[in-house]
């Protein structure tokens, strides 16, 4: 019997309920004090085409996603035909039985790639096409099928409730599957309802109808069919202090909690997910200046186009407000000339920048790290900025609140790296310390009555006194021409050199000043001759492969870089320390972050672990290209290929 250890997947078509299917199961099991960690995968469309959301599940801490599925949930047979070879012996198919006579040919959202893999896998192994073939093949292989008869039962539903409209509810079928998995797991029933009325907790009739459907084909499952050998159980009677909670919500959290008051957008997948839960949660209690609750509230604007979405929040930022706007790679780069004024200009401003698949339009709902040396060179010319990456969900709540003390400290935009896996994943995480978010406003004058105010004074560490648009007794002058101490526009040699010179000396004084964990974090054997170098997204499974190696006798060590620009080459360099070899593992083909590491620090990489198909790596293939290594059986350059 396997309990507290699960790998399962729920798959069908987008708009079918795959997503809430998900977050019910992923946040039952929270609720019953287990660890979980979801990775969701969609089609750029709003309907019809494939999507599946994998949940890993175990009574201790988890970061990553396997390639291997115990229980594989289906309510269509795209999912099953896709999936079916990732369901590992002894796991579990559960599907419906009047779909049996599908076949691949019948499924029009099968691409022809797609397609071609399906019938070749199945024609090696002597499989029909058809989704019968399919359950007996797998049966024959040592995996548990069950049939779930959905229609008849919400016809069985619908009589027992007495209202016939019942029966037509097959919206109610992502839920009833769900139901389905948590009986086969023997999971209590309590946390199940709860999950349910969370997650449809704005609409009281739909909750309670659901509720009903779960109770009627989880009492059906026990009364049908024999139970597997997985289970789930809980391990606390309550959450021990933990939230479960999305990449996207984490960083929205952290911009309320870090005084964030203004946030502009355009809707761009996955960086508009954001913007919208800020937008639910606009209005917000703070603990005032006399210790009591009162009301708060972020102003969050869509605009017309990515260009404004940046001016307006520098706009902001002038002001005096904390701003930022969030985006994806094809508005970042409509943001580059703004992002150059405000370098100019010497605004704070955040941007949050979440990574996609590129170039061009690229894969607008599929992951990837490909912006790394975009974000460090946008812009023409040369200004200041500062690049912050987080490396999971519970650092991107943290790390807000410091982008935007790192913007005002040091007046410069800052850009703050995110991506399409980490926006998308959800996990549980221990429920945020509010007391670790501080507020610093570098040098931000309330008031000046001290002569003629220079807005771009020259002073030792470049960074000036900042006023808030509309102070009294305060004129100063904003240009995207190069200027004076007043702002004025000059074009005179010498104070030009001086006004670049002072503008980037802050990025000077930010490597002196930021604390070295804010820079870069180590975890591991010190005395490791291998050592793995990464950014960003990319912690958590190596975090989970290095505790899989442990325990196969591999030392190894990792240098997690959290400031990336400008470079901490020092700190980078000391926590390497003597390690012989050097691993390069990220989410692009040309291995950008690896190009900083060889400049900045002078050593060569001696491995790289690659992969740039728009799916975020498993802690099954990094297990094993890392273990490839250790056996000196390794290319210096391996590709990881996996997905769906």
């Amino acid at each position: 019997m396997k309990i507290n250890q699960l790998s399962w997947m729920i798959g069908g078509p987008q708009g079918s309920g795959v997503d809430s299917g998900a977050n019910i199961f992923s946040r039952a099991c929270a609720y019953g004090g287990l660890h979980v960690f979801g990775k969701r995968e969609y089609h750029s469309n709003i309907k019809g085409e494939h999507s599946n959301y994998v949940v890993r599940v175990d009574s201790k801490p988890i970061r990553s996603h396997l390639d291997e599925i115990d229980f594989l949930v289906t309510f269509d047979p795209e999912t099953l035909f896709r999936h079916v070879h990732k369901v590992v012996p002894g796991g579990v198919i559960i599907y419906d039985v009047n779909q049996e006579g599908i076949t691949v040919d019948k499924i029009p959202t099968i691409d022809k790639q797609a397609n071609r893999r399906i019938k070749s896998f199945l024609s090696e192994n002597g499989v029909g096409y058809s989704v019968k073939d399919v359950i007996e093949y797998a049966s024959r292989n040592g995996i548990l099928t069950y049939g779930i008869p959905y229609v008849k039962l919400l016809e069985g539903l619908a009589e027992e409730l007495g209202d016939p409209r019942i029966a037509r509810m097959d919206v109610m079928i992502n839920v009833m599957a769900v139901a389905s998995s948590f009986a086969l797991l023997q999971y209590d029933f309590a946390p199940i309802e709860r999950a349910i009325n969370y997650v449809f907790k704005a609409k009281e009739k739909v909750a309670k109808l659901n509720i009903e459907a779960a109770k009627y084909v989880y009492k059906y499952v026990l009364e049908n069919f024999e139970r597997t050998s997985y289970k789930l159980e809980p391990v606390s009677k309550s959450e021990d202090g933990r939230i479960i909670i999305q990449g996207y919500q984490a960083s929205a959290l952290g911009k309320i909690a870090g005084g964030c008051r203004f946030q502009s957008y355009y809707p761009i997948t996955p960086a508009s997910d954001e913007s919208v839960y800020l937008e639910d949660n606009a209005v917000f209690e703070i603990i005032g200046e006399n210790g009591e609750l009162e009301k708060g509230s972020i102003v969050v604007v869509q605009t017309e186009d990515e260009i404004a979405a940046i001016a307006m929040a520098i706009g902001a930022g002038l002001a005096g407000v904390r701003a930022s706007t969030a985006t994806s790679g094809p508005g970042f780069s409509l943001m580059a000339e703004g992002l150059g004024w405000a370098g100019m200009n010497e605004v704070p401003v955040v941007v949050t920048l979440y990574q996609r698949g590129g170039p061009s339009t690229g894969l607008p709902t599929r992951h990837s790290q490909e912006d790394l040396l975009f974000a460090v060179y946008a812009g023409h010319g040369e200004f200041p900025r500062i690049v912050y990456a987080s490396g999971d969900v519970e650092e991107v709540f943290y790390d807000v609140a410091k982008v935007f003390n790192f913007a005002e400290r040091y007046q410069t935009p800052v850009i703050h790296l995110i991506d399409k896996g980490m926006a998308n994943s959800i996990m549980t995480v221990k429920k945020f310390d509010l007391s670790k978010v501080k507020i610093d406003r570098g040098e931000l004058v309330e008031t000046f009555v001290d002569g003629v105010y220079k807005r771009f004074k020259f002073t030792e560490t470049g960074v000036s006194p900042r006023v808030k648009l509309g102070t009294e007794n305060v004129v100063f002058w904003n240009t995207g021409d190069e200027h004076d101490e007043l702002g004025h526009i000059t074009e005179d040699h010498e104070v030009r050199t001086m006004m670049v010179d002072k503008r980037m000396k802050k990025l000077e004084l930010a490597l002196q000043e930021i604390d070295d964990e804010d820079k870069a974090l180590f975890y591991g054997d010190d005395d490791a001759d291998y050592v793995v170098l990464s950014w960003g997204s990319t912690k958590g499974v190596i975090l989970d492969a290095m505790d899989m190696l442990k325990k196969d006798g591999y030392k190894l060590k990792f240098v997690q870089v959290k400031l990336l620009h400008p470079f901490p080459s020092d700190r980078v360099s000391e926590l390497i320390g003597d390690a012989r070899f050097l691993i390069d593992i990220e989410h692009n083909k040309t291995a950008q972050f690896g190009s900083i590491v060889k400049r900045e620090i002078l050593r060569d990489i001696d491995y790289y672990i690659l992969k740039y198909n728009g799916r975020p790596m498993s802690l099954s293939e990094v297990y094993m290209a890392l273990k490839l290594i250790f056996e000196n059986k390794a290319n210096k350059i391996q590709v990881l290929n996996n997905g769906d």
